[in-house]
């Protein structure tokens, strides 16, 4: 074969190739798309919800107090300490709240002093609110830590087992109102037991 009648041969094939591949799809090349369209979806998925977050920080920041140093702990300044840091980070001002100290632990390196804080919504119907929540708040005195570093402070709320650090996390209102909702519910189901006249 000559050189002339190589190259028309091969210039026939790659047509034929073409013209094959134009009818036929190529179902790995139509499965690459669709992955690499899938991982593109997802990624501008994330990259949103990230953004979203952004905003909402810019928007709402992580409120937080000065929380007071190991020297100038006491049981009367820890309760005021709490009480200033739900009455900057709660704006709905239909929650009505009290702290109650509950004990003091004596561990190895340090003492915990645990808080009670209750939640509840007055309304016009019911002024004396029939159902609360709360949030156990600890705060940790070091045995060892010099009197000018801080207090460690940490939360909880009822019937959870998250703890939360005020500064790190946002403290969120709907928790306590989904808890009393909750509450609320299961009442309900047991009507007959609490309308007794």
């Amino acid at each position: 074969m000559s050189e002339t009648q190589n190259s028309t041969s091969q210039k026939a094939m790659d047509e034929d190739n073409k013209a094959t591949s134009q009818t036929m799809p190529n179902t790995q090349d139509k499965d690459y798309e669709d992955k690499l369209t899938q991982v593109a979806l997802a990624l501008v998925e994330d990259v949103i919800n990230y953004a979203v977050k952004i905003v909402e920080e810019e928007q709402n920041p992580l409120k937080n107090i000065k929380w007071m140093t190991h020297g100038e702990f006491t049981v009367e300044k820890g309760r005021k300490q709490i009480d200033e840091y739900f009455s900057k980070c709660v704006s709905k001002k239909c929650w009505a709240h009290g702290v109650e100290f509950i004990e003091r632990k004596d561990l190895i390196h340090s003492f915990l002093y645990i808080y009670y804080v209750h939640w509840s919504i007055s309304t016009a119907g019911l002024p004396v609110a029939q159902i609360s929540a709360g949030t156990y708040f600890t705060m940790k005195v070091s045995k060892t830590k010099p009197p000018d570093a801080p207090i460690g402070v940490f939360y909880v709320g009822d019937h959870q087992a998250l703890v939360h650090r005020p500064g790190m996390v946002r403290f969120r209102e709907n928790w306590q109102k989904n808890l009393t909702d909750a509450k609320h519910s299961f009442m309900e189901s047991f009507s007959f037991l609490f309308n007794r006249v």
